[in-house]
Formats: structure tokens, sequence, C-alpha cells
């Protein structure tokens, strides 16, 4: 059984590596057939040897880290802020129907909508660009959490005030555990939604950062540096909610267990 857990671990990683495998293949296959005009479309060796390059002489682990640190500084302040929230408006009904309608409005926004406000507000420094992550990590959480709690059966909070707990110990001992899993959930999703709006925070005259990056590479018809910002990205944003995975199979476990 032992030796099991190497291979089967192995076999998890190739598994995981095949899509992306195939992917880099159509790539190589749609510029190499002349199916889409080579110069429109960088060859995967030449996007690997720009990170390589950029990794190694020029500034790419500098603009990687601004944008991790932005993307981390909106997602921990939105999350932080929803998390509450959705179990203020998620425990209490009234609440949660006065102000449903006002999240949702809220949420339809695309941030990029509100960089103009932003910029007359809080000027073009750090603050405006995790103001805009933090803007959209809150609203795209805060609503996974309210359905969290809405979806918790009330036989719960019953068969607790049945035993005489009072209203806090309900909330402590009964409603946060089963809403962890929640948490989670609204952890990732508003991971996956803060890299999506990186770009668009790093539109508020950002000199480094990933999204910068890109767009001034758009300016010079850099298709090579554009393509290499995309692929950073999505990688990034996967080895994240891979981390994040793995954490709530290890804090939910018990569930698990229970289900059993």
């Amino acid at each position: 059984m032992d030796g099991a857990g190497p291979w089967r671990r192995l076999a998890s990683i190739a598994l995981t590596a095949l899509p992306f495998a195939a992917l880099v293949l159509l790539w190589w296959l749609l510029r190499e057939t002349g199916l889409i005009n080579p110069g429109l479309l960088p060859s995967p060796w030449a996007v690997f040897g720009k990170f390589w390059t950029g990794l190694t002489q020029g500034e790419l682990g500098l603009n990687i880290l601004m944008s991790l640190q932005r993307v981390l500084a909106g997602l921990l302040l939105g999350t932080a802020a929803a998390v509450p929230v959705g179990f203020l408006i998620g425990w209490y009904r009234p609440v949660g129907r006065l102000v449903d309608p006002l999240i949702n409005f809220f949420r339809a926004l695309p941030p990029i909508a509100l960089i103009p406000l932003v910029i007359v507000y809080l000027g073009i420094g750090e603050i405006a660009k995790v103001a805009i992550l933090f803007y959209a990590s809150f609203f795209a959480a805060v609503i996974v959490m309210y359905e969290g709690m809405a979806a918790i059966s009330p036989i719960y909070v019953r068969v607790a005030r049945t035993l005489g707990a009072t209203d806090l110990e309900i909330f402590w001992r009964v409603m946060v555990p089963l809403t962890v899993p929640h948490m989670l959930v609204a952890l990732r999703v508003a991971l996956g939604v803060c890299w999506a709006t990186l770009v668009a925070a790093e539109l508020v005259a950002a000199q480094e950062g990933l999204g910068a990056m890109i767009q001034n590479a758009s300016s010079f018809f850099d298709l090579t540096t554009i393509y290499l910002g995309i692929i950073c990205i999505g990688t990034l944003a996967l080895l994240m909610d891979m981390a994040l995975r793995r954490l709530s199979a290890r804090l939910v476990a018990w569930q698990d267990k229970v289900g059993a």
C-alpha cells in the first residue's frame, strides 16, 4: 500500500499535465501548419525563451511579485469583509431580503467601469489598484457566503435549541463549523475573480505587474510578451486554486467522515 502512494501521486500529476501538453501541441500545430499566420502566433518555444530571459535577466520576477501582492491584498481584504456580511444577511433573513437587490446590483457592475471614479477618489497609487480587486472579490465572496448560509438545513438550529443552546452558542458551535466549506468556496471564487480583474486594476497607472506588462506589450504589438503574461496569470491562478483545494480537503475532512 505504501508503494502505491508515489505512483498514485505521479499518475495524478500526469493527468493534470496532460490537457496542458495537448494544448501546447495544438498551439504548435496551428502555427506550423500555417492555419494561423506565424506572424500572429508566436511559437511555444519563443514564449518559453521569453519567460526564461525575463526571469533571469529582465523584470518578470518583479512583475509577478507585484501582481501577487495586489491580488493577495484584494483577496484577503475582500473575503475578510465578505464573510461577516454574508453571515449577517444569511442569519437574519429579513436583512438578506432587504440588501439582496443592492448586492446583486453592485456585483453586476464590471470593476473596469469604476476605474475613473477610483482614480478621482483614491488617486493612482497602490490603494486604488487594491480597491478595485477588493471590490471584485468582496461581491463575489459575499454571494457565495449568503447562499451557503441559506442552504444550511434549519434542523441543526432546531436540534441545538432543543438541547438548550443560546443564539450565541448556535452561531459559534453550529453555524460557523457548517459554513467553513462555504468560506473556502468563497475564497476560491474570489481568488478567480481577483486574477480575472488584475489587468483592469493595473490599468490605473501601474508600472509593474503582469497586467501592466501585457498592456505595455500591446502598445508595441509584442505578441510573445502578451502570451507570456496571459500564461503567467493563468498558471499563478491555477497554482493558488490547487493550494486552496488541498487546504479545503484538510479542513473539511470531518464532513466526509460524518457523511460516511
